[in-house]
């Protein structure tokens, strides 16, 4: 298993049959679970995370849930679309889903090393919390995040459901998210780009000379403007915006702080976390 592990190729095949059986579960399980939609799509997503964890234990790599992020609304709107009759609301919340998700899990398979490369936070929080680490790897590691998503992902799923009609402000917040996921390829690209030649402790290629998380801002607009294009058909379903604000404060508290406490380490992060934003692509700081 171990050589297996540490191929490449063979960890491609063994993460994708992963995702093909916790699929296959979450289908079944949401036709057979009860309630309305909502209620049977958040059960079978639970249930896939769960199918998921399990074999990111059994592999010994959390990681393992990495491309779920980009994966789960790309199944969850597929199955919708399949489902329901589709209007040109549906079609275009559909088609900047998947533009962020196809271009997202590309970005994933890019990075993709092998079984044996775990994300470096998972590795921290295992040896910050010891014995606690199965609870925080299965609650926050792979749970919390399903959460999130899903909620990003409701929106789009109710429209779907309900044939909300399409509204002419619906073409701001579309293309805020497209743009958004443009943003992302972009900084991603040029994080490839710096990691290559290494030309300095912190990367000031393109984006990232004026802020230290562009890739972090495309995520939040991305859900911002898929809630948007929602709520501005009916203004009534304002609570569709939850999972939006929950992605951005988990950006915010989470993400960025572990982000920027590990390149604290490096020598000369003060001067450049005071010329840079930490979020907005906005003139460097004098």
């Amino acid at each position: 298993m171990t050589a297996i592990k540490e191929n490449r190729f063979w960890s491609f095949v063994i993460v994708s049959i992963v995702y093909a059986v916790s699929t296959v579960v979450g289908i079944a399980v949401y036709g057979a679970a009860p309630g309305d939609y909502r209620l049977r799509l958040l059960i079978a997503d639970v249930v896939a995370t769960v199918v998921t964890f399990a074999f990111s234990v059994l592999l010994g790599n959390a990681s393992v849930y990495d491309p779920y992020w980009s994966v789960q609304p790309l199944v969850i709107l597929a199955c919708c679309s399949y489902a329901g009759e589709m209007n040109l609301l549906g079609w275009l919340l559909l088609a900047a889903v998947f533009y962020w998700g196809i271009r997202l899990t590309m970005n994933w398979a890019y990075t993709f090393a092998n079984l044996n490369a775990q994300d470096w936070r998972y590795t921290m929080l295992k040896e910050k919390t010891g014995i606690f680490y199965p609870f925080v790897n299965f609650v926050g590691i792979h749970m919390f995040p399903t959460l999130v998503v899903y909620l990003c992902v409701l929106p789009a799923v109710v429209a779907i459901n309900e044939g909300f009609t399409f509204a002419w402000p619906c073409l701001f917040f579309i293309a805020l998210s497209f743009c958004a996921a443009t943003l992302q390829l972009f900084a991603d690209r040029q994080m490839h780009s710096y990691r290559r030649n290494r030309n300095g402790p912190f990367n000031l290629n393109g984006l990232w000379k004026y802020s230290r998380h562009p890739n972090y801002l495309g995520e939040i607009l991305m859900w911002w403007g898929i809630a948007g294009a929602v709520i501005c058909t009916n203004p009534s379903y304002w609570s569709l915006a939850l999972g939006a604000f929950i992605n951005t404060c988990m950006f915010l508290c989470i993400s960025i702080p572990l982000a920027d406490g590990r390149q604290s380490r490096k020598e000369g992060f003060a001067e450049y976390k005071a010329k840079t934003h930490t979020l907005l692509i906005l003139p460097v700081k004098d």
